[in-house]
């Protein structure tokens, strides 16, 4: 076990992505620990995973968060290029930098990035998966919903109050925060005092190809992807998702047979930020339990 002491902050890392793009990422733990990288959701940040990072840090394992292209501090595509090969593609050059195979943990866009990522020619690079909230055949009207709150509000925010009452809309079953400063590592205020997403708009647009691919989400080719999965997996579905449904959750396993489920009964599609706790002690679990198969 390491001292808590240690690992009260994460070490601020950056990696080359297709065509060089910068991305950014946090480290925690220890190097020597299993490797477990994190890749958040759409219009989200490698913040939505801090909490986690520090208690894998604290269990003895190296996690690796990270900002996808287009998001947080990672670099914009100039092009707006933000297809899911091309994540696929960052992922893959970001495990061959670290130089050894990890754990994928991936929520919504960042799952779909994580599942295909297992048909890549260095799919050795991936050792085990974990699913949180996406499934091959997702509702689509929860879906829907997502994507429209991240094309929502293209003109900003007046105060960080009026974005968290934004984000309260959104997410009905999560408490409002009294204090909305924690939205400031989504968030950036521009020159003209607006508050406003810090991700790419242009992943929402044809060339970016994010609308398109997060609603008619290749089923073909997740479905192809899950039937072929040998790696462990374990799915973590937030029991008030609507994006997840049992019967997505049934398709998936009856895909993967061998996959583990998990289900937080508190929490929604955004499971690992409204029961991080819970949550986070499902990939402590998972993680370890593998590792521990791979020593015999």
């Amino acid at each position: 076990m390491s001292n808590d002491a240690e690992f009260t902050e994460p070490a601020r890392v950056s990696f080359r992505g297709q065509g060089g793009i910068v991305l950014a990422g946090d480290s925690w733990g220890p190097e020597d620990g299993p490797l477990v990288v994190f890749l958040h959701g759409g219009g989200q940040t490698r913040g939505s995973w801090k909490d986690s990072g520090l208690a894998l840090a604290k269990a003895g394992m190296h996690a690796v968060l990270l900002d996808a292209r287009g998001h947080g501090d990672s670099a914009w595509d100039p092009e707006g290029n933000y297809r899911r090969d091309a994540m696929v593609e960052d992922l893959m050059a970001v495990l061959r930098q670290l130089g050894k195979p990890a754990f994928i943990v991936g929520a919504s866009m960042g799952g779909l990035t994580g599942l295909i990522a297992t048909t890549h020619p260095d799919r050795e690079l991936i050792t085990g998966l974990v699913l949180v909230d996406v499934v091959p055949r997702p509702e689509r009207k929860g879906v829907e919903r997502v994507i429209n709150f991240l094309g929502s509000n293209p003109e900003g925010f007046a105060s960080l109050e009026e974005a968290a009452d934004a984000v309260a809309e959104y997410l009905p079953h999560r408490r409002r925060p009294r204090n909305p400063e924690g939205l400031q590592r989504n968030l950036r205020q521009r020159a003209d005092g607006r508050w406003y997403w810090h991700w790419d708009p242009a992943m929402l647009s044809p060339r970016g190809d994010g609308r398109g691919e997060e609603i008619d989400v290749q089923t073909e080719l997740l479905e192809n992807a899950a039937r072929g999965l040998t790696i462990p997996v374990l799915l973590v579905r937030g029991k008030l998702s609507d994006v997840v449904s049992d019967e997505g959750v049934a398709a998936f396993r009856a895909l993967v047979p061998h996959a583990e489920y998990a289900e937080i009964g508190t929490a929604a599609h955004t499971a690992a930020s409204d029961a991080n706790d819970e949550f986070t002690d499902a990939v402590v679990d998972f993680v370890r339990a593998q590792v521990g198969e791979q020593e015999r």
